[in-house]
């Protein structure tokens, strides 16, 4: 009796791994992450034009679609607002991270870092209250602990490099750069948020600033060292070199 053997089915496991992409549902995805992008710019410039209140109709009706079409491509409101928030601090962060350089005299490095923040909270007091509102029901926005961190950590690398040049332990870089960016914070938001008759943004520049420098020198004196707001950071850190990405050409 002849013994009967099966057909081991490589062949139609070969024809499956070179079966050919299917390009609808590239085109498809390519289609969702165009409509996304695209409902994000609309949200953001919403939110310029009429304030932070924005609603999902006033994105449709920007763009011109059905209310239902905008929800199709986030996981929902919560979804959509993250998803604004990143945009809205790109934007932010585009022209921030720039200006935290070690560059002319510790006043000026400090000046023009914050001077560019409050600048940007000034000309866009709407995109601001947006991300100052955060996630609803207390929970956390990533885009915002994100970009926090994104500065403070730059800040950081700053601090440590300056330290290390000037006789300070730069382990003491890091929570000074946190703190300083948790104190900027709460004064702008506190700034924004007054309803009543406020000061101006100049004004409130020249108060953060004051209070940044006077914060480092403190801190500087307090290990023995005298930091001189006025001199350059090129002539405090003269005898070695500091790294080019931290140094403006």
């Amino acid at each position: 009796m002849s013994e009967s053997r099966a057909e081991p089915s490589t062949r139609s496991s070969q024809r499956s791994a070179a079966a050919p992409v299917d390009g609808r549902s590239t085109r498809w995805n390519g289609h969702k992450q165009r409509r996304r992008a695209e409902v994000i710019e609309a949200a953001v410039e919403v939110i310029e034009d009429n304030g932070a209140e924005v609603s999902v109709q006033q994105i449709a009706d920007r763009l011109g679609l059905p209310r239902p079409v905008v929800y199709r491509h986030f996981d929902g409101r919560t979804d959509l607002d993250e998803q604004i928030r990143g945009r809205i601090l790109e934007s932010l962060l585009a022209q921030l991270l720039p200006t935290l350089r070690l560059d002319g005299t510790v006043k000026d490095a400090v000046r023009g870092a914050v001077g560019t923040y409050v600048g940007w909270v000034a000309a866009h007091p709407h995109l601001h209250r947006f991300l100052a509102a955060g996630a609803p029901h207390g929970d956390s926005s990533q885009a915002l602990a994100g970009a926090r961190d994104r500065i403070g950590t730059r800040l950081a690398d700053l601090f440590a490099t300056a330290a290390a040049r000037i006789g300070i332990d730069p382990l003491r870089a890091r929570p000074m750069a946190f703190g300083i960016v948790g104190f900027v914070d709460a004064v702008v938001n506190s700034w924004r948020a007054e309803t009543a008759a406020t000061l101006g943004s100049e004004q409130i520049e020249a108060i953060v600033t004051e209070s940044v420098l006077g914060l480092l020198e403190s801190n500087a004196r307090s290990v023995g060292v005298a930091l001189d707001r006025d001199a350059t950071v090129a002539d405090l850190m003269a005898s070695r070199a500091v790294p080019d990405s931290l140094v403006a050409n």
